[in-house]
């Protein structure tokens, strides 16, 4: 497997070497929290970040060179019209068979949590949102970072449209797949939904 060229960059030789090595598993988004045994990507340049790239513009990875993908809590902060495109660049870089599973803020559980006047549901301090709307707005939109909402129905829509050949919802730390390592980023279950979809 090799790393595409472009006019604009030369290929990343720690990427390559990882394909080279038989590391085919990508963190999109990975923030802070890059692992080893992993590509990571993200819009940022920091240590362990592999890739730092806006996706909106391409990976630099050769199509179908990816097992699976990860992605947690990175998909809000695409804009809209942009989320299906994004799909459709993750959908690329896996092999046929591959699986991208997401972990998203789930809006359903928030709304809940804000009927029943769930205040301890909530990971936004009273300092910051008092009344039970303001947490609920400030964690949906995350103080702002968050670009778009997700439901479960409405990420398997697009991620349908995006071309992947099957959508299911999946438990935090469990899977549809035969991929138990693709759970290894699970996190923020009392906020998340999570999706696997098969290229």
């Amino acid at each position: 497997m090799t790393v595409l060229q472009s006019q604009a960059e030369t290929p990343d030789e720690t990427v390559a070497g990882l394909l080279a090595a038989g590391v085919r598993r990508l963190n999109w988004g990975c923030g802070d929290y890059p692992e080893p045994g992993w590509i990571n990507s993200d819009i940022k340049q920091s240590p362990g970040v592999h890739i730092a790239r806006d996706i909106r513009y391409g990976l630099p990875l050769e199509t179908g060179c990816i097992e699976y993908a990860v992605s947690v809590h990175a998909l809000p902060e695409i804009p809209y019209w942009d989320q299906v495109p994004t799909l459709r660049e993750l959908r690329r870089v896996l092999e046929p068979g591959g699986v991208l599973r997401l972990v998203l803020p789930d809006l359903d559980k928030g709304i809940r949590a804000y009927l029943d006047d769930d205040r301890e549901y909530f990971l936004i301090p009273d300092e910051d949102a008092r009344d039970i709307g303001a947490k609920f707005i400030t964690q949906m939109l995350w103080y702002g970072w968050s670009r778009m909402l997700f439901t479960y129905d409405l990420i398997a829509e697009m991620l349908r449209e995006a071309g992947f050949a099957s959508v299911s919802r999946c438990s935090y730390g469990q899977t549809n797949s035969t991929l138990p390592a693709i759970t290894e980023h699970d996190s923020r279950e009392r906020e998340s939904l999570y999706a696997e979809a098969v290229k």
